[in-house]
């Protein structure tokens, strides 16, 4: 692989799933890569709390570049989802109508599909509804079927780009979060803790510090980061049974709504909220927001009623004071921002990553030699559905019951060629207390197997 001096083509800010995907994008065509990240891992801020829906578009806005790049991601994905070891899980996805208002919305939803280009998606009966999802709520009135939509492994997608691009050589440095920035006409002067990069141009994919960063780089922002906390509830994998299909609301103009689906981890996922904060760096959960989604996943599936939580969390999702995606760019200054990314980023962060390099390409005079057969790296399956580690001999023993991860996964994630930097990496990469327990019966050993391996330690807080 290319080895690349202080001066690059690229600086990605931010390693989320929009940033990984821009990094294996770049590195792929052939630029020289470094990705700068504040955290001690990727995925430490908005992408690694999202209801892992692999989205067709359906319901975007016509024309879009949301669209454009959720479509195009989509594809991507597809494509190289087997290299990758990526699973999925195909279920489906019904935007349930529950009152005369929502099943009067329905017609106008599947005419935006058709224009969108969802071509098998159409409406049902309640009886075609009930027939699909009989568990439901008999109250349910009709639906719009969209058969694309599917589950993926949210983490382990990204961990697979950010993979590829390190194999091309991409550099990512880690609690390297950006002190100063200054143009001379030509180049960019990125200050780091890490030290001082020089870079032909930077890409802002910084997500909730998105407009910050560009307020550092270009002295003012065209857009404004307005942190929308979404809070979610895990049903223990028991739960599961009551239901097949990606269960949607009908939309309204500021959000999505709440959405119920199975995991490919194999729980049943209920969630998100959506709150505005001003606050960006603590997504609190709040008991009357999970009682409230609780309540709603027993109205839609009165079977919940009697399911167990095994876990519950939030993110702060990147709006803006806008809905649509803030891409733009200063070629003339080699500054180019993927802002406000919303839900639907880690199904487009493909389709983002190839739509900003287009850009990129087109205010270049020459280019770097594009990789025609990149090395690719297969994943660790983490579906529940498919083999996992633990039904091979050799495994070294189960280390986090709950979840069944192996000894032979824990040391695999700590040996890769981009090892987790702390817990939450590592609980990303193997599932590792993320079951009922919730790491009080693995914690202390996950805590001695990853002694001096992981840049923020893990403090036990249980005994053995």
């Amino acid at each position: 692989m290319t080895a690349f001096g202080d001066l690059v083509d690229a600086v990605i800010i931010g390693a989320g799933v929009v940033g990984c995907a821009m990094a294996r994008r770049f590195s792929v065509e052939g630029a020289s890569v470094v990705v700068l990240e504040r955290a001690p891992d990727i995925l430490s801020g908005a992408s690694k709390a999202n209801s892992a829906i692999l989205h067709t578009g359906f319901d975007a806005p016509p024309g879009s570049v949301e669209l454009q790049c959720m479509q195009s991601g989509y594809d991507e994905y597809m494509q190289i989802r087997e290299s990758f070891n990526l699973p999925i899980l195909e279920t489906g996805a019904m935007v349930a109508a529950w009152d005369d208002s929502e099943e009067g919305r329905l017609p106008e939803l599947l005419d935006q599909a058709l224009l969108n280009g969802v071509a098998d998606a159409r409406l049902l009966g309640r009886a075609e509804v009930l027939a699909r999802e009989p568990a439901l709520g008999t109250h349910v009135r009709a639906a719009l079927l969209v058969p694309r939509e599917i589950i993926i492994d949210p983490w382990s997608a990204p961990l697979a780009y950010a993979m590829q691009a390190k194999a091309l050589g991409a550099r990512f440095q880690f609690n390297a979060g950006l002190l100063s920035a200054r143009f001379d006409g030509d180049l960019w002067h990125l200050e780091t803790p890490s030290g001082t990069l020089a870079a032909r141009s930077v890409i802002n994919s910084a997500g909730i510090q998105g407009d910050s960063v560009e307020r550092m780089l270009l002295g003012e922002a065209q857009f404004e980061i307005r942190p929308r906390k979404g809070q979610f509830v895990v049903f223990d994998k028991a739960a599961a049974k009551h239901l097949r299909t990606i269960l949607l609301p009908v939309p309204t103009a500021r959000t999505k709504g709440v959405v119920l689906t199975r995991t490919i981890f194999g729980n049943l996922l209920v969630g998100p909220t959506a709150e505005e904060q001003e606050e960006r760096e603590r997504p609190d959960v709040t008991r009357p927001e999970l009682d409230m989604l609780i309540a709603k996943a027993v109205e839609l599936v009165p079977a919940l009623a009697q399911a167990q939580v095994t876990a519950v969390y939030a993110g702060l999702r990147p709006a803006s004071e806008e809905k649509h995606y803030r891409v733009h760019c200063l070629p003339e200054k080699g500054y180019f921002c993927a802002g406000g990314i919303r839900s639907t980023g880690l199904t487009a962060a493909l389709g983002i990553a190839r739509h900003v390099h287009g850009l990129w390409a087109q205010s270049r005079t020459a280019g770097g030699e594009r990789f025609a057969a990149p090395p690719t790296f297969p994943l660790p399956n983490l579906a529940e559905h498919l083999p996992r580690d633990w039904q091979t001999p050799g495994h070294d023993g189960i280390v986090c019951h709950c979840e069944m991860v192996t000894g032979r996964e824990i040391e695999a994630a700590l040996g890769s060629p981009l090892p987790p930097g702390d817990f939450g990496g590592l609980r990303r990469r193997t599932r590792c207390a993320m079951g009922r327990c919730q790491g009080f019966n693995c914690l202390a050993r996950l805590a001695s197997l990853t002694e001096g391996r992981l840049s923020v330690p893990i403090a036990p807080e249980v005994d053995p």
